[in-house]
């Protein structure tokens, strides 16, 4: 594999977790907002951990389980950018 296809490969795996994660983190918040006791919504905005750890409470796993991949994905991407 050519280096230059492999930065490729590397900084759309970053692009395309960041986004999902930033877009995963805020439709959770909104749900959280929405959802009883509403103040969860803007503490996991502030606090990040928090997002995944309330919307799998909350049933909202798929949102929490594509939080975590997201971020996964990403931090294994940050890794390999090196």
């Amino acid at each position: 594999m050519s280096p230059h296809f492999k930065n490729l490969v590397v900084v759309t795996a970053l692009n395309l977790a960041f986004a999902l994660l930033v877009t995963v983190h805020v439709v959770i918040v909104f749900g959280l907002v929405r959802r009883r006791p509403w103040w969860r919504g803007p503490v996991s905005l502030a606090l990040l951990p928090f997002a995944p750890y309330w919307a799998w409470r909350e049933c909202m796993r798929v949102r929490a389980s594509l939080w975590v991949g997201a971020l996964v994905v990403y931090v294994l991407a940050r890794l390999n950018a090196q």
